[in-house]
């Protein structure tokens, strides 16, 4: 059975969903988490470069940090994109604060920062807040 691979974003197993049921609330099953929550879901360093290299759906991820005015603006607006675009992309979060080795490892410069991650590869990057609308317009385009 060909499926789409995901990465449990609470407990990073690795999951197998057959691409018709993306839609249907699949869950991982090893912790039982959902895999296409419909929310930006903060994620730590490992997760994030397990599901960047491994996952068939896109992954976009929005490199914040608590101290940046324009990633708190962005923060509610980056969720309403989540829930917008349902199951063609996985909207997640890394704090640049906690993490800042990820951020250089990626090579953010300001933030906020959104990069793409599509067949285990850097797609594409957009810096500075943007609404709901443009965010997914632009993970579309």
């Amino acid at each position: 059975m060909a499926g789409k691979k995901l990465t449990c974003l609470d407990c990073g197993q690795v999951n197998r969903v057959p691409a018709e049921k993306l839609a249907s609330g699949p869950k991982c099953g090893t912790c039982g988490a959902r895999l296409m929550p419909g929310k930006a879901m903060e994620v730590d360093a490992a997760t994030l470069a397990k599901a960047a290299r491994t996952d068939d759906v896109p992954l976009v991820v929005d490199f914040w940090a608590p101290w940046c005015g324009p990633c708190r603006s962005m923060a509610p607006e980056f969720g309403k994109a989540a829930s917008l675009l349902g199951t063609e992309a996985r909207l997640v979060k890394l704090n640049t604060e906690d993490f800042p080795q990820i951020g250089a490892q990626h090579g953010i410069r300001g933030i906020p920062t959104m990069v793409a991650f599509a067949g285990g590869r850097e797609a594409k990057r957009q810096s500075g807040a943007m609404p709901a609308g443009q965010i997914v317009g632009w993970v579309r385009g």
